[in-house]
Order: structure tokens, then sequence, then C-alpha cells
């Protein structure tokens, strides 16, 4: 558990920290495999300390990762009230995005202090309004939005803005311009968080094709099963 959510722990009477604490563990155990679970142990907490900002915190990633974007907006707001910060406004914004309110989150992109952001804050909210304009139609403004230093440094957000501008790139159809910069994206990406190896693939004319690996599969399974009833028979015989 993070040290601050801890020290604010502190706080609580010692069997409801506890209870907190392990509903906290529960959902930062979950958020990636079940977000619905996830979200159930992050409420249960909120309900014991709901004035707890880790919590509040906790409950909107929860909320994000689970689809309940009304949620995630509810919570992030309240966390960033009790803390001050501001370090969850690309979340706030991409759930905007997801319910249909596009302009909202560019609201939310022009009215920041980027001061108060780090870089990889303040490149998740770029990257998250340029894909707001995408959403309003003004794909040639989305890409403008990417043009930044911040393309050609490496770091670890290097991959993910990178990414964004070669899509922003081929919605406008500067095709050979956005194979460069999904390569790019690759190079970044070490640990593989984008498909952006797949997306070169495909502009290259490469084409992974699963239904004819399914095929394969299925006639070396035939074959086998063939193998063994001719086995039988032979012993039978």
């Amino acid at each position: 558990m993070d040290k601050t959510v801890r020290g604010e722990l502190q706080s609580l009477a010692r069997l409801t920290a506890e209870r907190v604490a392990r509903h906290l563990v529960a959902a930062g155990r979950f958020v990636d495999e079940d977000p619905e679970l996830a979200l159930a142990h992050a409420v249960a907490a909120r309900r014991l300390a709901p004035r707890v900002a880790g919590i509040r915190e906790a409950a909107g990633i929860a909320a994000y990762q689970a689809g309940d974007w009304s949620a995630a907006i509810a919570e992030l707001r309240a966390y960033h009230r009790m803390t001050g910060r501001q370090n969850h406004l690309a979340v706030i914004a991409d759930s905007e995005r997801a319910l249909g309110r596009p302009a909202k989150a560019i609201d939310i992109f022009r009215s920041v202090d980027r001061s108060q952001l780090d870089t990889a804050d303040a490149v998740e909210l770029l990257v998250v309004a340029s894909g707001a304009r995408r959403d309003l139609g003004q794909e040639e403004a989305a890409v403008a939005m990417l043009q930044v230093r911040e393309l050609t440094q490496d770091a670890p957000w290097a991959a993910r803005l990178r990414y964004a501008y070669a899509d922003a790139l081929l919605g406008i159809g500067r095709t050979d311009e956005a194979r460069e910069w999904f390569a790019r994206a690759v190079e970044a990406d070490e640990e593989g968080t984008t498909d952006a190896a797949e997306r070169l693939l495909a502009l290259d004319g490469v084409v992974l094709d699963d239904e004819e690996e399914d095929d394969e599969e299925k006639d070396e399974g035939e074959n086998e099963n063939a193998d063994e009833e001719k086995a039988d028979d032979e012993e039978t015989g």
C-alpha cells in the first residue's frame, strides 16, 4: 500500500483502519484482472472512511477501469479537492469522452494550470484532448495538438505520445508519416504497452491471420485423432 495512504489511515480507529487496508489491498490486486471486484472493494473502503483522500483516489481509478465513468469523475474530483493535486485530470477527461462529452474533455485541457502537472500527466492529458478533437471531427487540429517537443524525447510516456500522433496522422491520410511514428513508438515501447508493432506490420501489408493458425491447429488435431483411431483399429483387429 502507498506510504501516503498508510499515513492517512492512522487517523482511523485501529479496527476500521485494518478493514479499510484489506479492501484497498484487494482493490489494487484486482484492478487490472477484475475491475468490477476491485471497484466493490474500493466502494466498501469508501463507506468505512469517505474522508480519506487515498480511498477516493482508489475508488476513482477502479471505477474508471470498470467503465463506471460518472463514478470515476466524481471520486477523482473529490480526491483533487481534498488534496489540491491535479494528477488524474487525464482520467477525468477521458471519462468525459466516454460519456459522449468530448467538449468537456477539451475544456479540462484548456483550463488546467500545466505548471501543476508533471510531464507524464501533462502528456497523457494532451493525448486525451487530441482524441477529443477527433471525436468532434477535428482531425487536423488533433494532429496539430500533438506536434510538441516531447515527441522526440526519450521517456516512459514517449511510446504513448508517439502512438497517438501516428494514429492521428493516419486519420488524415498521411500514411508515410504515420508509419514513421508507429516505428518510433515501437522503439520506445520496451514493455509492449501499445499495439504499435501490429499497426506497423499492418501498414507494411503483413497480416497475421489468426484464422489460418486456428485452421492449422484444427487440422493437426484431426490428424492426431485419425492416428489414434487407426491404432485402436489395429489393436482390436
